[in-house]
Parts: C-alpha cells; structure tokens; sequence
C-alpha cells in the first residue's frame, strides 16, 4: 500500500458543451460530517454529488467519486460548485458515450491525440504474442498494448477495468497494423493508502459514529436505519475484507442487494448468474487463460435464484471444492486462490410460507442445493429484512471516497481476527467445523470494519459474536430441512470463566416457532436465550398465548415483519370505554398517522351502538405545533359521530417522557418507543405496506402488559 505520485489533474481546457449541470443543493453540516472532515481532509465528498452526476455519466460510483475525489473533497460552497463544474467538464469532454463513438474517433483522428475514460479490456493474441486492448464504449478493437501495462494492471485481463488513457492516432504503412495507440494508461483508483494514520483517525469516532460513517460511505442515511439494520448492511463489506469468504443473500427485489457489488469497489466483480462457467470463473483449460477468482477480491453472481437457470454440474463441483479448500483443480495444474464468493438473489414467497412448506434455500436453482455446496456458506443474510431503496434512505452528508475505503478494506485482508473473542468467550455447545469456521469468519469480517485495531470491548465483541452466529445458524437450520444426515447443533457461548450461557437463534425461529421445523430442545436451567447482544432475538407475539389478555413482556425485533397495533393491543383494549394515550412524541405526520391507525383499530373493536372515549396527551415544540395541532383536531374531527370520541390535549410538564396506554378495565401497557414502532415505508395507493401494518419492517420495541387495579 506505498502511496503512488498522484495524478494530474484531467485538462478541461476549451469549450465543451455539457449537460444540463448539476448543482449541489447548499446544507448544513451536522457534527459526524464536521468529524469526517477533520480526521479525513481530502478522502471525503458528499455523497449526494454523486447521485446527482450519475444522472448524466453511467460510470462506476468510484470513476465519480475518484474525480469528485480530486476537485470537490472540501465543504466549501464556493471550491464544491467550482468542483462540480470542473468534473462536468470532465466527464463531457473525455468520457465516452456509447453513442457518440464515432465522434470521440473523428477527435482523436483530427487531434492526433485525446485522454478518454472508458472500460479497458485486454486479450492476448496468441500467435502474435502481444496483448490487444478494447475500448468497452469506444468500440475499438486489437488496439496494441506494452506488456508493462499489463505485468502492472493484470486486471485488465479479466473483466477489464475504468481507466484515463491517452489515446492517439497515426495512419500505420502496414494496412493490417491498428492506427490506434495508447500512450499512458492509468486507472481509476486512489494513489495509495496511509493505513496507521487510518488506524489514527478511526480512533477518534465513536462505534455508533464509526457506523454512520461507514453507511453514508455507502450512500445510507444512518438515521434512517436501526442497530440491526446497519449490520446488516455493513456484513456486505466482509467478502472485500476477508479472504475466502462466501455470502448468500435472498430477499424480495429492490432491497440494493448487488449495489455494494457493482459501485463500490474496483476489487469486485459483478457477474449474472447466468454467465457463470467454470472457464470463465477458474481457468480456460483451452486457452490457459487466467480465471476470475486468481484476480478479483469478490465475486457477486447476481440473479444467482431461479428455477429455470441452466447450472454445470461440474461447476457446483469445483466451486465446492474451491469454497472449502482455496484450491481448485483445471487440467493437469492445482490452483489456489483468494477471492470471496457471495450469491445474490431473489425470493418471492414470505418468510413464513418458506418456513411452513419449503426451507430458505428453495429459490435457488436445483443443482446448488446441494447440502455439500451450502455448507461452505459462511453466512446467511436475511435479505428480508433489508427495506426496499427509497430516496429518503439515500445521504446528503459526507463518506469516504469509495475508492479510499476500498483500498482499506483490501489491506485488512491480511489481518485476521478470528479468535479475537476467545479472550472473553467460549463456544460450550458441540458445533461442526464448518459451522465454527463460518461465524468466525463473519465476526473477523466485522471485526476489521468496525473495529480495524481490534479495541472493541467485550460487549462489542459480544454482539458481533451473536450476529455472526445467528448468520450461520440460519444456514444449518436449513440444510436440516434438505438433508437429515446433518447432525442438529445448538449454537451457545458463554462467558470464559463461567457466566449465564446465551443460546443464539434466528429471529425467524423465534417469530414464527410453529412453523420453524424441529425445534431445539429447552435450555437447560439457567440457560437463557439470546436477545440483546445483536438485537436479534425475536419474541413470540403474545397473543397467541391465550385467548385473554396476559399480563407480561415482548420484544418486537428490529427489522421484522407481522406485527400490527391489533396483536400487540386488541384483546387488553376490547371491553374498555375509557382509554388514556400518553406520549409526548406525536409531533410529526408518520406519528399522526400511527394514532389514526390505532384509533380504526380500537373503532372495529367497538360494539355497534357503543362508543369509547380515547383521551391524548402529548407534548409539542415550537417546530411543529402548529402543524401538529392541524393534525390532531382534524383526527378528532373525522371521529365525530362515530364509535369512537376522540380528544387530546397539550402538556408541558418538564417530567412528562412514559410512553403508555392505559384502560378503565384496569390494564397499563407501557411501550418504550410509543406508537413509532415501524420504520418509514413507501406509501402509496398500491402500498402494501400503507395497507397492512404486517408488511411494515419494525424498528423494534419492548411492551410490558400490566393489570393495576
């Protein structure tokens, strides 16, 4: 990782017409952006200066940011709008539209030489022996190319990489030779990484800060995300950091599943599902041309579920092989390689019709599901529990150039953390290599994202230990169902030294225990279950208990569906005539709505010819009250007449913060987060999330029944 000179500057000398420009919207930096900028001066933009440049440019986020990198790597207004005009000018002057080929080829021809940005490929002509270039949008071919170029950017040789090059064109005497020359050649990439001043800088921000830096570096807004929620994100980054790693992600479309894959990294490939072949992925026998594992940190075979796909039988075989050992066999010659597998795809069905008929392996094409196969999975991410990408989940704040975390995560690829928990933890239940193998490697993973020192505290280590488990179990949970010679394994750890033992359970086992398939047996006594390390225990509604309502405590995970105000609240609700809602957050429209939906609620459990009084009490700002009281009477007005009269009232006592509902029939139920239990969803007419409050991710909640009189 020696730093490289850096590179000048693109010229944007000359007039150049260029589209409608972007202009960056003026903001206001909030104190982690003002961190960023001080401990990361120049490895930063704001990251809604991309999205607004992609617009025009169907380049890679890092070609973007890598420009963005050099010009607009500041918070000043004024240098950001002079940036921004100068990458513009860039991207028309020197990168190469598809559709305007034949005009960058007359430039080049009447300049003699011109810089373009476009995707490079190199192939060996074999009789020959030289390398041959093609330009991906340029569409020239057999364009000659140094062997230095290619000993330095062996990337070029497979799948090909974004590069400035400076082209020129001269008529050959030879008729067969090709006119077109490169001159120089440079990728797009940072020109080196100082990774003890990363160290440095990293220590000067928090967990839950390094977190949200991390996710806007990704284009999220953290505040739109949980605890859970931003692991699960982040457990995408591990195959560019982990050597060997294998992922496998389903969930319904439009969660952003292969984004991270295809804009984050010039170390990763993304490749259809349908294009995979043994030739292609490890070595061409024929032409004994490299594969794309020797090359490419991670791979992604997106699209990787569905039925109709057409698989090799021997490629599941080699890969099998390759998952397992790092070594695969083509020809006479043994191979070894590095790079991380992870397998993208989509579900149709729901977590509970999978649980009750099928397993969570059942997208894939029939071929890869192969016990032997899915047991090189290190991890299972619940795509699931991924919202679907919205605009309100992208940043306008400030990350690193992707480029530069990039180049950070290859480094700490050398790094290993995988007994970095020993010191605090012990696995006390019986559990297969494999399965130890893939948490470990899911919690070194997290471990060098989130921690790079190694300085995380036992509690730390602790939820990420629970959540690397969990990602595994969910992998041997279904292998069960597809091959019963696999021996059924708890998952518990416990404190070295003694302490109360945590079993680790998937939240979907725990929501749905009916349809969870055989079930592991009680703890034992003094054993408990894992719940909050990694937030990821899942409570067993309550009213599927008993007919009556039951005094007690639930915990609604994060990030799970099939929860409603009607199952958390109806049966300690039904028979009331006075109801008294206490919370002093419901200021904004989304918590006016959720009082709206409580109240239909609560008027469908009311008698015909009934009525029940629900009295509000709550607080307001200066911000939002007078909206907040447009809102309010206009709920109590569209009750009018009906079973239910509403009221509510402003309190502004200074101690006032219980969330809770309270009942004439003697019932108190206290809820730590109030009524705001769903994270925000797209709305709409053909919502179904507007609809039914069980399609909605929660944010996660604890609600204690109690009977007071």
């Amino acid at each position: 990782m020696n730093p490289e000179p850096t590179p000048e500057p693109l010229p944007v000398e000359g007039p150049i017409e260029t589209p409608e420009p972007f202009v960056a919207a003026p903001r206001q930096l909030t104190p982690l952006d003002q961190k960023i900028l001080l401990h990361f001066p120049g490895l930063v933009v704001r990251k809604d200066l991309t999205n607004g440049l992609k617009q025009n440019a169907v380049v890679p986020t890092y070609v973007l940011e890598y420009l963005l990198g050099q010009h607009c790597a500041t918070d000043d207004t004024a240098v950001i709008k002079a940036g921004l005009e100068s990458v513009q000018k860039i991207l028309a002057k020197h990168y190469v539209h598809r559709n305007q080929a034949q005009l960058v080829k007359s430039t080049i021809k009447e300049k003699g030489r011109h810089k373009v940005i476009d995707k490079l490929t190199v192939e060996l002509n074999d009789k020959g022996g030289f390398y041959e270039a093609t330009f991906t949008n340029l569409g020239i071919k057999k364009v000659p190319v140094t062997d230095d170029f290619v000993r330095r950017f062996p990337k070029l040789l497979v799948g090909g990489i974004w590069c400035i090059i400076d082209v020129s064109y001269e008529v050959a005497e030879d008729p067969k030779a090709s006119p077109w020359q490169i001159d120089t050649l440079k990728p797009i990439q940072v020109a080196g990484v100082d990774y003890e001043q990363f160290l440095k800088a990293r220590a000067q921000f928090t967990t839950e800060e390094w977190m949200d830096v991390l996710m806007q570096s990704m284009g999220f807004n953290p505040e739109m995300f949980g605890r859970r929620a931003k692991l699960l994100t982040l457990i995408r980054l591990i195959p560019y950091c982990e050597r060997n790693y294998n992922l496998l992600e389903l969930g319904p479309k439009g969660t952003g599943k292969s984004h991270i894959y295809s804009e984050f990294s010039p170390h990763g490939m993304l490749i259809s599902g349908s294009e995979v072949t043994a030739p292609k992925l490890f070595v061409n026998n024929a032409s004994n041309k490299t594969g794309l594992v020797e090359v490419w940190d991670c791979l992604c075979f997106d699209e990787f579920a569905g039925k109709d796909k057409k698989v090799d039988k021997t490629l599941v075989d080699i890969m099998k092989n390759y998952m397992a050992n790092r070594t695969f066999s083509r020809g006479v010659g043994q191979h070894t390689a590095e790079a991380s597998m992870v397998f993208m795809g989509n579900t149709k069905k729901s977590v509970a019709y999978m649980l009750k008929h099928s397993n969570f392996f059942d997208p894939l094409p029939d071929k890869y599901i192969d016990s032997a196969f899915l047991d090189r999975i290190h991890a299972y991410n619940p795509g699931w529990e991924v919202a679907p990408i919205r605009h309100e989940l992208f940043t306008n704040g400030y990350g690193f150039v992707v480029d530069y975390i990039a180049e950070v995560l290859k480094h700490l690829r050398t790094e290993d953390f995988t007994s970095a928990y020993k010191q605090h933890f012990e696995i006390t239940s019986e559990v297969s290599t494999r399965d130890q193998t893939g948490f470990e490697k899911t919690f070194s993973g997290l471990m060098k994202i989130l921690f790079p020192d190694g300085k995380a505290t036992p509690k730390e280590m602790e939820e990420l230990l629970a959540f690397a488990m969990e990602a595994r179990r969910r992998v041997r949970e279904h292998i069960l169902r597809i091959d019963d010679t696999f021996i059924r394994h708890d998952f518990i750890y416990q404190s070295v030294g003694g302490g109360k033992p945590v079993t680790v359970l998937t939240p979907e086992e725990l929501q749905y225990p009916n349809f969870a398939g055989p079930r592991i047996q009680p703890a034992a006594e003094g054993e408990s279950s894992h719940e909050a390390p990694a937030e990821s225990a899942a409570a067993k509604p309550i009213e599927v208990k008993s007919d009556q309502p039951q005094t007690g405590h639930v915990v609604v995970p994060e990030n799970t569906k099939g929860w409603s105000y009607r199952g958390l609240f109806a049966k300690h609700l039904t028979g009331a005539r006075t109801i008294a809602i206490n919370d002093p957050y419901v200021r904004m429209f989304f918590q006016a709505r959720n009082l709206m939906e409580l109240l239909q609620m609560i008027h469908d459990l009311v008698p015909e010819g009934d009525e029940v009084a629900v009295h509000l009490k709550t607080q307001s700002d200066p911000d939002t009250c007078v909206k907040q009281a447009e809102n309010l009477n206009q709920i109590a007005e569209s009750f009018t007449g009906s079973r239910v009269a509403f009221t509510w009232e402003d309190d502004q006592s200074p101690n006032f913060h219980a969330r809770n509902l309270t009942t004439d029939t003697g019932w108190k139920i206290t809820i730590d987060r109030g009524l705001d239990i769903f994270q925000k969803y797209e709305s709409g007419p053909f919502s179904l999330e507007q609809a039914l409050q069980e399609a909605r991710l929660t944010r996660g909640a604890e609600i204690t029944y109690l009977k007071v009189m």
